[in-house]
Parts: C-alpha cells; sequence; structure tokens
C-alpha cells in the first residue's frame, strides 16, 4: 500500500488595507498602465492608442519630461532599469527601451504576448511581467525572453485579470483588473501572500466611465506606496495596515 505523503498547509493570506497619507492630483486624461518611482522621479505610462504616453517628473509636480507614443501603439507596462527604461504595448507585439532620463527611444524589440504589467526583480535580476491571466512570466531584462513563469493561486484557486506589476523585495504587487484589489504574490510559488483592500479612495462623482484602479508604486526607502488609476483624478500616498 502506498503511503500518502504530507499534507501541503494552506498558505495564510493576509487581509489589508490602505491607509492614506497623502493626496496628490492626478491628470484625469491619464488611462494609467505603469506607474513606478526611481529616486525623487515618478515615471506613468499611460495607454488607448493614438493617446498613450510615458511622463517622468517629480511627485506632485506636473512631469519634467514626456514622450507621445504614435498610433496604432497602445502603451502598457512600464520598469525602469537605471539608465534605461522599458515600456510594453498591449498587442502591437512590441517592447520599447527608452533612456530613463530624457524618454528618448532606444529601440524596439519583438514581444510575443500580450503586454500588460511590468516590473524589475533586482534581486533575482530579471524581468516579471503579466499578460491579463493567472500568469506571471520571467524575462530576460536585456532581450526580454522568457526564462521561466508560475501560476498566481490563491486558496488554490487560480487568480486572473492580474494586471500592473510592483516588485518589492521578494514579493510581487498586483492590481487585479476591474477590482479594487491589490494582491501581495510570492514569485517562487505563485501563492497570494496578501489580498489589499484599495476601495473607497474616489468619492463616486469622481469615478467616469472607464476609470479603474491601476497604478501602484513603491516609495523609494519607505514602506509606502503611491496608488491611482485610469482616469482618476488624484493619487494617494498610502500604507497598508490590517484591515
Amino acid at each position: 500500500m502506498r503511503r500518502a505523503g504530507p499534507r501541503v498547509a494552506a498558505h495564510r493570506v493576509e487581509h489589508l488595507r490602505v491607509k492614506v497619507l497623502k493626496t496628490f492630483p492626478h491628470d484625469p486624461r491619464a488611462f494609467t498602465q505603469g506607474l513606478e518611482m526611481a529616486g525623487d522621479t515618478l515615471y506613468e505610462g499611460t495607454g488607448i492608442s493614438g493617446r498613450s504616453s510615458v511622463r517622468a517628473g517629480p511627485l506632485g509636480k506636473r512631469p519634467a519630461v514626456r514622450t507621445a507614443l504614435p498610433a496604432p501603439l497602445f502603451g502598457e507596462g512600464i520598469t525602469v532599469l537605471g539608465r534605461t527604461l522599458w515600456q510594453l504595448t498591449w498587442r502591437n507585439r512590441t517592447a520599447i527601451e527608452r533612456d530613463a532620463r530624457t524618454l528618448k527611444e532606444l529601440r524596439r524589440v519583438p514581444y510575443p504576448d500580450d503586454g500588460w504589467g511590468v516590473c524589475l526583480d533586482r534581486a533575482r535580476h530579471r524581468l516579471v511581467t503579466s499578460d491579463g491571466s493567472s500568469r506571471l512570466t520571467f524575462r530576460d531584462p536585456g532581450s526580454l525572453a522568457k526564462t521561466g513563469e508560475v501560476a498566481v493561486t490563491e486558496g488554490g484557486r487560480p487568480v486572473t485579470e492580474l494586471n500592473e506589476l510592483e516588485c518589492v523585495g521578494a514579493a510581487v504587487y498586483a492590481n487585479v483588473l476591474f477590482t479594487d484589489r491589490i494582491v501581495r504574490i510570492d514569485p517562487v510559488t505563485g501563492a497570494v501572500t496578501a489580498s489589499i483592500d484599495a476601495s473607497g479612495l474616489l468619492r463616486d462623482d469622481e469615478l467616469v466611465p472607464g476609470a479603474a484602479l491601476n497604478g501602484i508604486a513603491a516609495v523609494p526607502g519607505t514602506h509606502q506606496f503611491l496608488i491611482t488609476g485610469k482616469f482618476w483624478p488624484r493619487m494617494f500616498r498610502v500604507t497598508l495596515a490590517p484591515a
């Protein structure tokens, strides 16, 4: 008779909520697809064909530099790798490498998947990307070639619609599209380790058609985050607290 193996304990999921520390104005016309802070500079990538852009500048002020993507390119997630920046496109099968200071285009690289979110896992020297499914894909930061993937689950069930990403330490944070929820993921196992409630940040009269939570950026040197969304008129500096 074959012995059963040891039972694997279910991964405990923390339930957290955002606590607002400060509010900043945000361009209500920005269809936010990527958000990241590098040093004192806030980077934001926006989408929609003919309206996509990348912006960079000090937090709380107008962007110091901005560049547009020509149609039909539809901008998606962004991440900074020191002197350069990667910008994904949605279904254009193209990723764009830019100078992180000027945002000038340096080259275009074929990207065979739908582009959604992207962040840099510095400890493992790899990019983490999403495509709207329950899968995170790992890529070489220079060529964007796939080096692995992991299925994201919560309580044994797939977590789909993973969108904009933020790598923080050993964890990956992901906005879940069309919800007010952010999940924290262990990229080794794919297990969700925290479910973060970001509801109630905007008033009802601030929610226009197409508005959706989509933008999370860790504030360097702190345990705080910046949170915004597509067509949101405000951005929030938050900390995470038990729900």
